[in-house]
């Protein structure tokens, strides 16, 4: 069945997670990750949108109000609307490690803030009309080890800033969970933050089907597995049943996408799950069935749109058009089986 909810949005920065650093591959401009999403289709349905990386040489965070109303109109003129926005809340960057110094956690708030300001530009010219701002915590599982307790503690404390300035411009805040970054590097870590942060509905949860799959198995955090190599269908539905559960009340922003159980780094970004192509053989995942344990109940959650994250993919990948029509008919395939209006 066809339903007009949720908009189905692409990630764009896939052109430039893992490059351009020394060894890395080259980014990929905005424009041209646009043009392919544009071009994209299935039967005659097409993306409704894009999700922005507010990070050179995309989108400068310090952006004037001119250059990105002239950004918005190209993206508008596209037939694309903008959903939700990474800010760049990590050291080296604006920002800097949400459970570090005083000076450090300011740099994260900062981030937040400036992020905000370019949502308001966006939903004032009217590109923009839903999504979140995309947060994590900018350090490591082994600076978080150092101090568990204490590191936890200040993730929350830096979220819960964090979260009073987006609530004051009108947004809310979606922390990622990947099992590279500390305090959120299994479910349950971040479970605990999310709940020691207590903002629900202002400060949540970004669920990406690859990365929570490698929480499932426990990488970084063998504690928190829930499940084991050689599982069962039914021990699959147990363990992602209570993930989900758990983070799904929590979730604000939601990422299609594939694993194939293994982990992944490229140039200076840490090894987290792999994101494979839709129709990658060894995917792990039956995508369509594995959204709707995080898509039920989505529409209560405020949640307008999902996004396909091809986080890392080799730019060879990243640069066929066939590419984008396989994952736009695998987006399909979730609106219209777990899709509103």
């Amino acid at each position: 069945m066809s339903h007009s909810l949720p908009k189905l949005h692409n990630a764009m920065w896939p052109g430039l997670v893992g490059k351009g650093s020394p060894g890395a591959e080259p980014f990929i401009d905005l424009d041209t990750m646009l043009d392919f999403t544009a071009k994209a289709e299935v039967n005659g349905r097409k993306f409704d949108g894009v999700d922005l990386f507010l990070f050179d040489p995309h989108t400068n965070i310090d952006i004037s109000e001119d250059d990105l109303k002239a950004m918005a109109d190209k993206i508008a003129g596209l037939g694309l609307a903008v959903g939700s926005l990474v800010a760049p809340i990590w050291p080296g960057t604006v920002g800097d490690s949400a459970m570090g110094d005083a000076e450090a956690r300011a740099k994260f708030v900062l981030a937040v803030k400036k992020a905000c300001r370019i949502a308001g530009l966006l939903n004032a010219h009217g590109v923009r009309q839903y999504g979140v701002i995309r947060i994590d915590s900018a350090g490591g599982p082994g600076q978080w080890s150092e101090d568990p307790a204490g590191n936890t503690t200040r993730i929350a404390e830096t979220f819960r800033e964090a979260g009073k300035v987006a609530a004051d411009h009108g947004e809310r805040l979606a922390a990622e969970g990947e099992i590279c970054w500390g305090g959120m590097h299994s479910w349950k870590a971040m479970l605990d933050t999310l709940e020691q942060t207590n903002m629900p509905g202002t400060v949540g949860f970004q669920a990406d089907l690859a990365h929570t799959y490698l929480y499932l198995m426990g990488y970084n955090a063998p504690e928190a597995a829930l499940l084991k190599e050689g599982y069962t269908p039914e021990e699959f539905h147990a363990a992602y049943t209570t993930m989900t559960d758990a983070l799904r009340p929590w979730t604000l922003d939601f990422h299609v996408a594939q694993n194939d159980g293994t982990v992944h780094g490229s140039g200076s970004h840490d090894k987290t799950g792999r994101h494979c192509q839709a129709d990658d053989p060894n995917g792990k995942l039956d995508i369509t069935a594995a959204s709707g344990y995080w898509l039920k109940d989505a529409a209560s959650r405020g949640i307008k749109h999902i996004c396909w994250d091809g986080c890392m993919f080799p730019n060879a990948v990243l640069e066929q058009q066939k590419t984008w029509n396989t994952i736009l008919a695998a987006m399909l395939k979730v609106r219209d089986a777990h899709g509103w209006d």
